[in-house]
């Protein structure tokens, strides 16, 4: 039986996506263990079915709950925020995690690259779409995981990677899209008793780094002696979910559950502003408070 005294987020409704391994499996054993009702977004049945017997078993915590999305196609966005609506009158949790790192330069059918759509627009959607929920649940807190792989520039020019799609070059600006996207969400929510935070897990040995070119892969389990466990790397994400010293404390980018400096371009508030405007125009979402 699950413990329920001292248990820090007892009776908080957390939803966390990409939760059937790596990061996001640590992080909602993480959660489930501190007393949260979860609600797991992923895209596969089986495998989450199977997550959910090993986070039960590990946590003791049978409060679980799964909603199936695949977070590259906005249609299904919008359906696993109303199927949560029809369920859940409360949200105090949100844990953006789902990521993607592809090699091949592939379109979603709503015509946006795949990098881009997972590991960026899908936060924007959902922070957006949920965020009366959050509100109504207030203190709650978003999360949003980005990486310290952050581009030093953002080619607005070639967003979807049509002229010349390099993987690297996709993955490290959805991520510094992340971080911008945190910093002007905090500054649109501020005094709503909403907080948005970014963070870095660290460098993890997850299933993702797969994805890379062959001679990357070649040398995984090599290079994975060097990574941290989806258990560790989840630690940070835990953490600004459930630690009271978060408080108060929005729009901050974090690593080894501390806060840290990002790029130096992730400050530019004209740059995340332009970065907004595109985001609305291709999700047709905009901010209301």
């Amino acid at each position: 039986m699950l413990n329920n005294k001292s248990k820090l987020l007892n009776g908080k409704i957390c939803m966390v996506t990409g939760a059937n391994s790596g990061i996001g499996k640590a992080t909602a054993i993480g959660l489930a263990k501190q007393g949260a009702s979860l609600v797991l977004v992923c895209r596969d049945q089986t495998r989450a079915e199977n997550a959910i017997y090993e986070i039960k078993e590990k946590s003791g915590n049978e409060s679980i709950d799964l909603i199936i999305a695949d977070l590259s196609s906005q249609k299904e966005i919008h359906n696993l925020v109303s199927e949560f609506k029809k369920k859940y009158n409360n949200l105090h949790v949100l844990i953006n995690n789902a990521g993607v790192n592809l090699h091949k330069h592939i379109l979603t059918e709503d015509g946006v690259e795949t990098t881009f759509a997972v590991n960026y627009l899908a936060y924007f959607m959902l922070c957006n779409l949920l965020f009366d929920t959050l509100q109504k649940s207030a203190p709650s807190r978003i999360i949003n995981v980005a990486s310290s792989i952050q581009a030093k520039s953002f080619d607005f020019d070639d967003l979807n990677g049509d002229n010349h799609y390099r993987q690297l070059k996709a993955y490290s600006q959805s991520k510094l899209a992340v971080v911008l996207f945190t910093y002007e969400f905090a500054r649109k929510i501020e005094g709503t008793g909403v907080s948005v935070n970014c963070l870095h897990p660290g460098y993890v040995k997850t299933k993702m780094i797969r994805n890379f070119r062959p001679f990357v892969k070649y040398f995984y389990p090599l290079v994975g002696l060097f990574m941290l466990t989806p258990r560790k790397g989840a630690k940070t994400s835990v953490y600004l979910a459930s630690s009271p010293e978060i408080d108060g404390i929005s729009g901050k980018y974090f690593k080894r559950k501390k806060e840290a400096e990002s790029v130096k371009i992730s400050y530019n508030e004209d740059i995340s502003k332009q970065l907004w405007e595109i985001s609305v125009q291709l999700t047709n979402l905009d901010f209301k408070n």
